[in-house]
């Protein structure tokens, strides 16, 4: 198991990121609470990793903190959720955030997310009761602004989006009230998921 890798960020295309280590590119997928945390290209940053191993592929996800790791872990032995909504759910909210939706029985924030119905949200929250991890006394080791990725962040933020789970039409539309000047993908990324918690 790789417990964590160190390197240089060389590209950011959400989800995907990756890292030069020492002249070897590390293809990772990582939640939006990460990506907001990376810092500048080019820059190094140590990520937590875990592994997943498919008959068709091996794929390493990557963590800013620990807590997000163990809740990413914890959410993937959850009947019916596998990496790639764990991923979800993590873009869409921090640890903390989903810590306090289980612990409030708040099954209405999780329906907001992408992919994960009310069947599914209820299943979360009395699955995750007893496997919560600590999240408190959580730091983060990367810090930095996370720069632009492309000519044009709206529409980077809107492949992003949809390889979280949203319809290509509810993609445009979250981001397309969203002023892109001075902004970052990432930034568009947050005001987009941000406001669709909102409603």
């Amino acid at each position: 198991m790789i417990g964590f890798i160190k390197g240089k960020v060389y590209s950011k295309t959400p989800p995907q990121l990756v890292l030069d280590v020492q002249g070897v590119g590390y293809e990772l997928e990582a939640p939006m609470t990460t990506f907001y945390d990376l810092p500048a290209l080019g820059s190094e940053v140590l990520l937590f990793t875990h592994l997943v191993i498919r008959e068709d592929a091996h794929i390493l996800f990557a963590f800013s903190t620990e807590p997000d790791r163990k809740m990413f872990r914890a959410l993937i032995k959850v009947n019916g959720v596998g990496p790639k909504l764990a991923l979800t759910i993590l873009s869409g909210q921090s640890s903390e955030e989903f810590h306090r939706c289980i612990h409030d029985n708040d099954v209405q924030a999780l329906v907001r997310l992408p992919g994960i119905g009310k069947k599914t949200a209820e299943r979360l929250v009395i699955e995750m009761r007893d496997r919560l991890p600590d999240t408190n006394g959580s730091a983060d080791l990367n810090q930095g602004v996370a720069t632009q990725l492309q000519v044009n962040p709206k529409q980077e933020a809107i492949s992003a989006l949809c390889a979280l789970g949203y319809k290509p039409q509810d993609a445009s539309k979250m981001v397309q009230n969203i002023a892109q000047e001075h902004k970052t993908c990432e930034d568009i990324i947050k005001l987009a998921l941000q406001g669709t918690a909102a409603r």
